[in-house]
């Protein structure tokens, strides 16, 4: 069994739901990452996702486009953040995702490529420019290597489509709560609860479902959880903690951590 669904069992054997938290990698510097990344874990994020910053993001929105930049203007690499997941992993042993683009994937190769972030402790990927019609290639050697391959449903993906993307989706199927871009979102959409539904129906229980996009609030992720979502993933939120406090290291990562655990919270069934 992988690490992301070890996690998903562990977690749902105690009555919760997984916290999943995005950060951009290298914002605001390389050297803040991994201290970001402490303060998800101490206050209960259960999957860490890097983001390897690119310079055209189309799935992002405002906030997470700002911090590519951010990082990127600093030197940002894929083998840096990379080179982060490594140590986040040797020190905190939570599973970790990668989110990048593409290109960067391309550029290296798929054997490179996989073999680098299995060496760094890496448990899954996402794609968001991938799509399932072009993936049996890297679908096949990130199996090889062991990597879970995450791949994205939207409120407009049609049922028999779904069906497709679940048969190359391992780890957790992600599911994008409402038309557009990342970005926090007041509340939570009808459309997002007729899409887990949907779901459900789908993957019988044998996928773990997570719902990006729009959620920031807690009761954003007790809503998802209580209509049959297994996990809720949050990245603009943290990222909008970076950029305001950026040049007050102690009260962003105060912030992050108190942040993460009203969250987390929002995951347990019953309260």
């Amino acid at each position: 069994m992988r690490e992301i669904e070890r996690t998903f069992q562990n977690l749902k054997a105690k009555g919760e739901g997984a916290l999943i938290g995005y950060v951009t990698g290298g914002d605001p510097e390389p050297r803040y990452t991994p201290r970001i990344v402490e303060a998800l874990v101490n206050g209960g994020v259960d999957i860490i996702e890097l983001g390897i910053p690119f310079s055209d993001p189309i799935a992002d929105g405002p906030t997470i486009q700002a911090a590519t930049v951010r990082a990127l203007e600093v030197g940002t690499t894929p083998e840096t953040v990379l080179n982060i997941a490594s140590e986040v992993k040797r020190k905190h042993g939570v599973p970790i995702v990668i989110l990048t683009y593409y290109n960067p994937i391309f550029r290296m190769g798929l054997e490179g490529f996989f073999k680098l972030t299995r060496n760094c402790g890496v448990d899954g990927l996402i794609v968001p420019d991938l799509p399932i019609d072009e993936a049996y290639d890297y679908k096949k050697v990130a199996d090889a290597y062991g990597i879970d391959t995450i791949f994205l449903a939207a409120p407009s993906t049609s049922t028999e489509r779904l069906r497709e993307i679940l048969a190359y989706t391992s780890g957790f199927l992600y599911l994008v709560s409402v038309f557009g871009v990342t970005g926090a979102r007041e509340s939570v959409q009808d459309l997002t609860i007729r899409l887990i539904k949907r779901a459900l129906s789908a993957t019988g229980g044998r996928t773990p479902l997570a719902v990006g996009f729009g959620i920031s609030k807690p009761e954003h992720v007790k809503a998802v959880i209580l209509n049959g979502a297994d996990g809720a993933i949050v990245g603009s939120g943290f990222v909008k903690i970076i950029e305001k406090n950026r040049n007050n290291e102690q009260v962003m990562l105060k912030e992050i951590r108190d942040y993460a655990h009203k969250l987390k919270e929002a995951t347990v069934k019953g309260r």
